[in-house]
C-alpha cells in the first residue's frame, strides 16, 4: 500500500511546525504535553506520578459536547486517532468548522466518517482512513485552514462516554485558493419508491468530490447491486455527465462479488488503497434477545476514494445511487435501508446541510 509519491516528498523539507492535540496536551501547545496532575489515568497511575499517563481520555456526559480541538492560525490537520465505545458510534456526531464558520463542513455520525455505519468493529486498510483492532480509528484526510479550526463531538446518548483521542496537524501557510475538506452524512430506510437516493445534495462552488462510504442493509432478499452512481455536474438537469454501470462497479469489483465454495455463493471482501468491501453480517451481534437468534438480513459496507481521479465541477455537484435488484423477472426496484458519507473539497461559501436526522432514524437496524 506504500505510495511511492509520498516516500518521496519525505526528502523534501516543508516549512512549518507540528503540534498534536490530545487529552495529554489539550491546546497542542510547545512544551507541554504530559504535564497533567489530574484526569481519568491519575488513579492507575498514582505510583508513577506526573508525566506518566495521567491524562490519556476525556470524559463526555450523556447529551453533552465536547471540544476536540481549537487551533488558531493557518495550517493543515493530517491524522486523526480516536476510539470510544463502538456501540456509540452512530450516536456521536463529528463536526468540523474551519475559519471561523458558523455552520459546520464537516457533520457525521462517528462511525460513518471513520466507514464504521454498522457500529461494529472491523479492519479498515486504505489511504485515507483506517480502523485496526479494536476500533482505532485513523483518518488522513489532509484538512487546510487559513485563520482557525475547531472540532466537535456531541453525545446524543443519555449516559457518559469516554474518548480517546490525538489530532496531529501542521502550522503552516496555506495558498488562497486551497479547498477546505468537507464531508456530509445521509440515510434512507427504507428508501422512496421508484426515487433515486441521493449521496449528495448538493456542493455549490468549485471543487473535487474525493470519496464515498457505503453502508447498505438489504430489506429484500435476492441481488441488490445493479445501481447506477450518477454525478450530475455544473448544471446538469435530467440527465447525469458521469454515469456508472452498476454498484459493484464503482467499488472496484464484478459479478457480485462471488466465488463458489462447497456449492455456495459467496460474496468476498475486500480491502485496498483506493476501494473495497470491508464488512459484511447476516448476525445482529448488537443487542441480544432471548426469544430470539441473532440471524438477520445482511449488511454490508464499501468505500470508493477518488484521490488518483477525483470528480472536478466548476460550480455545482449532485451524486445519486439507483437501488436496482435482479429477480427471477429480470431488474427491479428496490427499497433497502443505505446510509452514505460523502467526502470532497471545494471553495467556500458552501450551501448549509440540511438538519441530521434524529438518533432513533440514524440507529443501525
Amino acid at each position: 500500500m506504500t505510495d511511492s509519491g509520498l516516500l518521496t516528498g519525505l526528502t523534501h523539507l516543508v516549512e512549518g511546525r507540528t503540534r498534536s492535540i490530545s487529552p495529554e496536551n489539550f491546546h497542542g501547545e510547545k512544551g507541554k504535553g504530559g504535564m497533567a496532575t489530574e484526569g481519568t489515568g491519575k488513579n492507575c497511575a498514582r505510583e508513577l506520578g506526573q508525566g506518566w499517563k495521567i491524562s490519556p481520555s476525556v470524559d463526555i456526559p450523556g447529551k453533552g459536547k465536547l471540544t476536540l480541538a481549537e487551533i488558531e492560525g493557518s495550517g493543515i490537520i493530517q491524522h486523526i486517532w480516536l476510539t470510544c465505545p463502538h456501540e456509540d458510534w452512530r450516536s456521536f456526531i463529528l463536526r468540523m468548522y474551519w475559519d471561523g464558520e458558523e455552520v459546520p463542513s464537516i457533520e457525521v455520525p462517528l462511525g460513518d466518517f471513520f466507514c464504521m455505519g454498522w457500529c461494529e468493529p472491523g479492519l479498515m486498510q486504505s489511504i485515507p482512513i483506517c480502523v485496526n483492532p479494536k476500533g482505532g480509528m485513523n483518518s488522513y484526510w489532509q484538512m487546510p485552514f487559513r485563520k482557525s479550526a475547531k472540532i466537535t463531538l456531541e453525545n446524543l446518548t443519555d449516559k457518559k462516554s469516554v474518548i480517546y483521542y490525538q489530532i496531529t496537524y501542521s502550522e503552516t501557510a496555506v495558498a488562497e485558493d486551497t479547498p477546505y475538506f468537507h464531508a456530509q452524512f445521509h440515510r434512507d430506510n427504507p428508501l422512496e419508491y421508484k426515487k433515486n437516493y441521493v449521496i449528495l445534495d448538493k456542493a455549490t462552488g468549485k471543487g473535487q468530490y474525493v470519496g464515498t462510504y457505503l453502508a447498505w442493509g438489504v430489506n429484500s432478499n435476492r441481488w441488490w447491486g445493479e445501481g447506477e452512481i450518477k454525478f450530475f455536474m455544473d448544471g446538469d438537469q435530467e440527465f447525469p455527465t458521469i454515469c456508472g454501470t452498476g454498484t459493484e462497479d464503482y467499488f472496484g469489483g464484478a459479478w457480485s462479488f462471488a466465488t463458489q465454495q462447497n456449492g455456495q455463493t459467496v460474496e468476498n471482501q475486500y480491502c485496498t488503497p483506493y476501494l473495497g468491501y470491508p464488512y459484511y453480517s447476516t448476525h445482529d451481534t448488537f443487542l441480544h434477545n432471548d426469544y430470539h437468534n441473532d440471524d438477520q438480513m445482511p449488511q454490508r459496507s464499501f468505500y470508493r476514494w477518488h484521490l488518483l481521479d477525483p470528480i472536478l465541477f466548476e460550480k455545482d455537484l449532485k451524486v445519486t445511487l439507483q437501488q436496482i435488484g435482479v429477480s427471477h423477472g429480470g431488474l427491479f426496484e428496490r427499497q433497502d435501508d443505505v446510509a452514505t458519507t460523502a467526502y470532497w473539497y471545494q471553495t467556500h461559501p458552501h450551501v448549509p446541510f440540511a438538519p441530521l436526522m434524529s438518533r432513533k432514524e440514524r440507529w443501525p437496524r
